[in-house]
């Protein structure tokens, strides 16, 4: 499995989302009327999820609005940290 399918599976057990794995576009926005709807709730619950399932941590708000744009962005950011 990809990571960015990975990314997925997780966002999907861990937030309880109402969209199946497969409606997730890679560059799709996670949050705002465009995405697939996260809140900031979500967006706590995702940064630990992250750093349980890919030891990614994420302690620069100004930074996590970037990695959680998409999935791409948060795969990108796993990668660049060399944790994929």
């Amino acid at each position: 499995m990809n990571l960015r399918q990975r990314i997925k599976e997780v966002m999907a057990s861990e937030l309880m989302l109402e969209v199946s794995v497969d409606e997730i576009a890679d560059d799709a926005p996670l949050f705002g009327p465009n995405g697939i709807g996260l809140d900031s709730v979500d967006a706590l619950q995702l940064v630990v999820a992250i750093e349980k399932h890919f030891k990614l941590k994420i302690t620069d708000q100004t930074k996590a609005r970037e990695i959680l744009h998409s999935v791409d962005s948060i795969a990108k950011a796993i990668e660049e940290a060399g944790l994929a």
